[in-house]
């Protein structure tokens, strides 16, 4: 469990008050036994940095993100990668989800682990080891799976390795776009695909189609791919090529699951469908670039708009300001190693004084510059009142990168009293 990141604040407050070793941690993490400890970010409970999770937030964009998919009629598998955290999977799932999206075979070993019992692995499964991995959980007959194929080289390989083992591969044909990641590009890519599922004698089953359409720019080639991924899947219920019932249709990331949902939901095969959308951000959502993206989607979707609330950010990162060396800089103990970079920086949004009623807002001319790989940067201005051992809140943006910096994360209340912990499996 520790064998990349040990984040020694959250485990130590965990073990050191039980008087356990780290062996102990898996068994300390009930909610009530948290609540029990009384633990308070504001106090100095836990030893910052440290990321946390904002509970009634979580729960408003779980509900949220459901409430929105029932109303197409959609089911919704989110993509587990983005956490990596089986505490949050059971919430989904207990809150409607049909499977949970992965994207590699140890990521699906980790989750079966904790009882997911349906993973749609959003990649191709390629590699004798991984097949293997895949193979021991598909032996419990409880678990369903779900990979992508894009080549029939990919589907020869699946077919002779699972011949092998006597077992069948659920999969579905990806389709691409020229320029872009995986996936099908054209009709003799496709039938080369389907010869091959065609000579693959029961051990490769052909459950539907599926795309990623964050890899293009524009509503309109978004639009024309989703309407291609419906003619495509159209044509293969015709051709009696689909092997399970309901055939799956899937797609959405995080940036325009609403399009999707919007194409998807007209689809009609002639026969029983799962609409499956995947995004996987909205748990948690953030102040960078799925807001803008969500901020869109508010504006384009009659389904969001009607449903007036938004998502909401959920994940902070809580840090000391360690140094105040210049009138205009102070330094915080918080740099790449704690939190996303790659689409923008921290933003600091609220400031406490151990000791004082309780946080306020950051001035709004605040700001991190830079980051080292335990440093930021903050703009400030003189005479901003600031000093060393104050704390701030930042929000993100990417939580995918900055959930993997973290093996324990706590859940705090509105009081920022730690009422759970929820730990991740990268």
């Amino acid at each position: 469990m520790f064998d990349k990141k040990y984040q020694g604040g959250v485990a130590d407050a965990l073990v050191h008050p039980l008087d356990k070793g780290l062996g102990a941690l898996d068994n300390a993490c009930a909610p009530e036994q948290i609540a029990a400890l009384g633990w308070n970010v504001l106090r100095e409970d836990l030893n910052l940095p440290a990321a946390v999770l904002l509970q009634s937030k979580v729960e408003h964009n779980l509900d949220w993100m459901q409430r929105f998919v029932d109303e197409y009629g959609a089911k919704l598998a989110p993509h587990g990668k983005t956490t990596m955290a089986p505490r949050l999977f059971h919430k989904q799932l207990a809150g409607g989800a049909w499977g949970i999206t992965l994207a590699t075979a140890h990521q699906t070993r980790a989750a079966y682990a904790h009882g997911v019992r349906r993973v749609l692995m959003a990649n191709q499964l390629v590699g004798k080891r991984n097949m293997a991995i895949l193979g021991e959980l598909m032996a419990d007959p409880e678990f369903e799976f779900f990979c992508l194929v894009d080549a029939a080289d990919q589907v020869d390989q699946l077919a002779a390795f699972y011949g092998q083992t006597g077992q069948s591969m659920q999969v579905l044909i990806e389709l691409g776009v020229q320029g872009g990641r995986t996936g099908v590009r054209d009709d003799a890519q496709l039938q080369s695909v389907l010869d091959a599922l065609a000579r693959a004698n029961g051990a490769v089953k052909l459950a539907g189609v599926e795309v990623y359409e964050g890899v293009l720019q524009t509503e309109a080639d978004i639009r024309a791919f989703l309407q291609r991924a419906v003619r495509v899947l159209g044509d293969l219920a015709k051709a009696g090529r689909l092997q399970r019932s309901p055939a799956v249709l899937t797609g959405a990331g995080s940036a325009w699951y609403d399009v999707v949902a919007e194409e998807f939901a007209k689809a009609d095969i002639g026969q029983p469908l799962d609409v499956v959308l995947r995004p996987g951000c909205y748990l948690t959502h953030d102040v960078g670039i799925y807001k803008a993206a969500q901020a869109q989607i508010n504006v384009r979707n009659p389904v969001a708009h009607r449903m007036r609330t938004s998502l909401q950010p959920a994940l902070q990162l809580w840090a000391y300001v360690q140094s105040v060396p210049e009138a205009e800089r102070a330094i915080v103990a918080l740099g790449k190693r704690d939190a996303a970079f790659d689409a923008g920086m921290p933003l600091p949004v609220q400031h406490y004084r151990p000791g004082s009623a309780a946080p306020v807002a950051t001035p709004a001319h605040w700001e991190v510059t830079g980051m080292m790989d335990q440093h930021a940067y903050l703009k400030i201005a003189p005479g901003d009142d600031i000093k060393v051992g104050d704390m701030l809140a930042f929000d993100i943006s990417h939580p995918c990168l900055t959930f993997d910096k973290w093996r324990q994360v706590p859940v705090i209340d509105d009081a920022y009293n730690v009422v759970d912990v929820v730990q991740t499996y990268f």
